[in-house]
């Protein structure tokens, strides 16, 4: 009976997902043995991630933590007033406030999140103190605020000149309409494999430009925008939020890594879903990006999009830091 069940829950999900699902297949300890001596990896989103990884491998390459390698890659794309789809003078809502996203999460499994926060530099680090020092997960807004400046953050103003400026050029139709690959929507997410085999990452953004504000998309929720699984691997999201919640797309593609899909066949699968997803909506997707990284426990890796245009940074030992394109499956 316990055997029926088992069988008829997966054939339940498969079905339910619209993929279907290899047996699990373990990946062999001794493997993971020679990776954790041999290769610490880090690999990250967008042409911003060959400088993210470099400052991840300042500690990955000494056997620092991964955990301590993803929250130092992405402060500094976070800090970037040129960057603007993340942190310091990204683009701002509809109405003038610059409102950042950002999760973090461990090889335990440990987690913190902070959605619409304001006035604050880093909420990668924010995102961790919630994770280290608070009793919860997740803080959003104002109140994501008063625990930043309660640990000692400093209040900041997000809005640079420049980004203020497009704002107000902006406002002078307040049209609403997101381009492909053009960075209004993206995301630095960093997933990382350290010397001592153990997985980790982090994701933070400022958001859509020009949304409503307090929208919040996939890139500070555990499951959506990031997930990690110390005994299978790593996935993280950039593009268009909505569409990667509506699947859970991140803990899809690990999911998909523990029933035995390599890391590329993963990504391709959950990008392979929210297509379908588009379609049984009769959603237009032609303005729409959605794209995945995953990193398994071999240091085996892969990405997949679904429109032209989505790259990833990729850092380690024996091959060195380089942008790679992934493949995409509207062609």
């Amino acid at each position: 009976m316990k055997s029926h069940r088992r069988n008829f829950l997966k054939a339940a999900f498969a079905i339910a997902g619209g993929i279907a699902l290899k047996p699990f297949k373990a990946i062999s300890n001794t493997n993971l043995d020679s990776a954790r001596i041999t290769k610490p990896i880090v690999l990250s989103t967008w042409r911003f991630g060959i400088a993210a990884n470099n400052e991840a491998w300042e500690i990955l390459s000494k056997q620092g933590k991964a955990l301590d390698a993803v929250e130092k890659g992405v402060q500094g794309v976070e800090a970037d007033p040129e960057e603007r789809s993340v942190g310091f003078g990204g683009r701002p809502d509809r109405d003038g406030n610059v409102t950042l996203d950002a999760c973090i999460m461990d090889e335990k499994s440990n987690i913190g999140s902070v959605a619409c926060l304001q006035h604050i530099k880093h909420p990668i680090s924010v995102a961790r103190a919630v994770m280290e020092k608070s009793p919860h997960v997740m803080l959003v807004g104002e109140g994501a605020l008063q625990f930043a400046l309660s640990q000692g953050f400093s209040k900041v103003n997000l809005l640079t000149e420049t980004s203020e400026k497009e704002w107000r050029e902006w406002l002078k139709t307040s049209e609403y309409k997101p381009t492909v690959n053009i960075e209004n929507h993206d995301t630095i997410g960093m997933i990382a494999l350290d010397s001592y085999g153990n997985l980790s990452g982090a994701c933070t953004t400022s958001g859509m430009a020009y949304k409503m504000h307090g929208r919040v998309g996939d890139s500070p929720i555990i499951g959506a925008g990031l997930y990690v699984d110390n005994e299978v691997g790593a996935a993280v999201a950039t593009g268009h939020g909505e569409e990667i919640i509506r699947v859970v797309g991140s803990h899809l593609v690990v999911e998909q890594m523990r029933h035995g899909k390599s890391p590329q066949d993963a990504c391709e699968a959950a990008v392979q879903l929210i297509l379908k997803k588009f379609k049984l909506r009769g959603v237009d997707y032609s303005t729409t990006q959605i794209g995945f990284i995953a990193l398994n426990k071999a240091g085996e890796y892969g990405s997949y999009c679904l429109q032209k245009g989505f790259n990833f940074a990729v850092l380690d030992k024996e091959n060195g830091n380089r942008l790679l394109d992934a493949d995409y499956l509207v062609k």
